[in-house]
């Protein structure tokens, strides 16, 4: 099975590291900078429970176009890098195979597959070109509970959990769905199929929303959010506001999910800083129109109030324009 990982990067080099020990897949993957150039040289380095895996794949590119088509594209570029790469994404995969999306936040296909909707996501897909080029009928929605450090380029470090799940847009329990499940899950990570994957992207983000978005406004790790009686507050009101969108939306998980639990269970555990606090740390462009724009989108949509999010995506936006400035 040809396999292509399309980002490199921290999560992406985590499942290539797998993939590379189980030696399951005919692997390539796609990179940039040094993070490439180290992966080239030395390989991919993970480390987990004690164990290490990785090595050197037989293909590391930054050219997409050098590659042959694939009957599965993990993609794991940032969101707001999406767009730009969508003629490459698209090309990659083959007629029958399909493109696996492991985004933080809401997807770009979101209303693929929902009854009276139709269209891409504006915000995350300004000119359509993902929902063009790629196809939302191609793809499978990814969501990897997996906290992940990039030590050095090439050098990746994991803690905690490790439980990857995937679906279809239409919910269905489809061959591919099954293939990417059994792939995935040969590399030793928990893979596990769901029938509702956008319960499941907002059931991550409840947590994710709040977390990177302070995250990255303070530079705080996850347990100094939770430890800060005023941070915790706040993240509790941008969780209560996200699962308010999602009951809107159809996914309604107030009796699973008390936000006031979720706001603070990183007590304790110091060091975890999540993707978009390492790039606020690291002066990167932000993670963000996923992770809490689609929500306000989605809520002004639906007459839903959310003003804790307001506030912290307008500050975030500036922080990122502050970067860009650089």
């Amino acid at each position: 099975m040809k396999v292509c990982i399309f980002g490199a990067g921290t999560l992406g080099g985590h499942l290539a590291a797998r993939f590379i020990t189980a030696k399951n897949t005919d692997l390539s993957l796609v990179g940039r900078g040094a993070q490439l150039a180290a992966i080239r040289e030395r390989g991919i380095s993970l480390t987990t429970g004690g164990k290490q895996y990785g090595g050197k794949a037989a293909i590391a590119t930054d050219n997409p176009a050098s590659l042959p088509q694939q009957d599965i594209v993990f993609v794991a570029l940032k969101g707001q890098m999406l767009p730009a790469a969508a003629q490459a994404i698209g090309r990659l995969v083959k007629p029958d195979g399909c493109a696996v999306f492991l985004l933080n936040g809401i997807p770009w296909w979101f209303n693929h597959a929902l009854p009276g909707k139709q269209g891409t996501l504006p915000l995350l897909d300004p000119d359509g070109a993902l929902w063009r080029e790629v196809r939302p009928e191609r793809v499978l929605g990814g969501v990897a509970y997996s906290p992940n450090t990039l030590v050095a380029p090439g050098v990746i470090a994991h803690a905690g959990h490790n439980r990857w799940v995937f679906g279809e847009p239409d919910n269905s329990m489809s061959a591919r769905l099954k293939s990417v499940v059994d792939v995935v899950g040969g590399t030793g990570i928990e893979a596990v199929a769901s029938t509702g994957i956008r319960q499941e992207i907002f059931r991550k983000m409840s947590g994710n929303a709040s977390n990177n978005s302070l995250g990255a406004l303070t530079r705080l790790d996850t347990a100094a959010i939770a430890e800060d009686d005023g941070l915790a507050e706040l993240a509790t009101r941008i969780i209560s506001e996200t699962l308010a969108v999602a009951a809107k939306l159809g996914c309604d998980m107030s009796n699973e999910i008390n936000p006031a639990e979720v706001a603070r269970r990183s007590r304790g555990k110091p060091g975890q800083k999540p993707s978009t606090v390492q790039d606020a740390i690291a002066g990167k462009s932000l993670e963000i129109d996923g992770l809490i724009g689609q929500t306000q989108a989605f809520a002004r949509e639906l007459g839903v109030a959310t003003p804790v999010i307001d506030v912290c995506y307008a500050l975030l936006r500036g922080l990122d324009a502050s970067f860009r400035l650089k």
